[in-house]
């Protein structure tokens, strides 16, 4: 009976060492998909009908832009070698955005885009940190999900500032200021 324990810590320790790859992508579009979701595409930028929620007249806010990222997990194991492909992606909601009658102006509408340009930058970090972390076969779960919490913390935080610095776009000049620093972030990335 030892024997058999002692192989079987020897199975569980050799299978918690074995080589793990991980690969990180970006998760192609569903053609068929939903019709209430986007996916960021560099070159398609949000237009005021892509706006289908029902405002709330009570905000301080002409619109609001629901995006977010999100990722997909898929493993493969052959031969001790353990394979993990995350296929990453980044949406917006059309269904959970909003603009208030009368408040469609080409200067909204940019802030707005901001909102989900915003999205992207942050999922673009979130798929940097997936590339440079150290998983194995015991920890990568617990790995991505505290990368993952990381990186959805840091857009929120990012949101929240973009908005109450700008005062949901009300502060020109503060705005004019985001958007160089967004345009950046995104040249940067693009350049990468």
């Amino acid at each position: 009976m030892k024997w058999i324990y002692a192989i079987l810590i020897i199975v569980q320790v050799t299978t918690l060492h074995a080589q793990v790859t991980v690969s990180v992508q970006w998760q192609k579009e569903d053609k068929g998909g939903v019709n209430d979701t986007t996916f960021y595409a560099k070159n398609r930028k949000l237009e005021w009908k892509d706006f289908r929620g029902r405002p709330d007249v009570g905000s301080d806010a002409a619109a609001i832009t629901a995006s977010g990222f999100g990722y997909l997990l898929a493993m493969h194991s052959i031969n001790r070698r353990t394979s993990f492909v995350v296929s990453v992606y980044c949406f917006y909601d059309k269904q959970h955005s909003w603009v208030k009658p009368g408040m469609q102006s080409d200067y909204a509408l940019l802030h707005e885009q901001h909102h989900f340009d915003i999205t992207y930058i942050n999922t673009c970090a979130f798929m940097e940190k997936l590339r440079t972390a150290r998983f194995s076969l015991s920890n990568y779960r617990e790995v991505i999900d505290r990368i993952y919490s990381q990186s959805y913390n840091a857009l929120e935080n990012m949101q929240n500032d973009y908005d109450g610095q700008t005062k949901n776009g009300q502060l020109k000049s503060v705005q004019l200021l985001w958007n160089k620093k967004v345009d950046a972030d995104l040249f940067r990335i693009i350049r990468d």
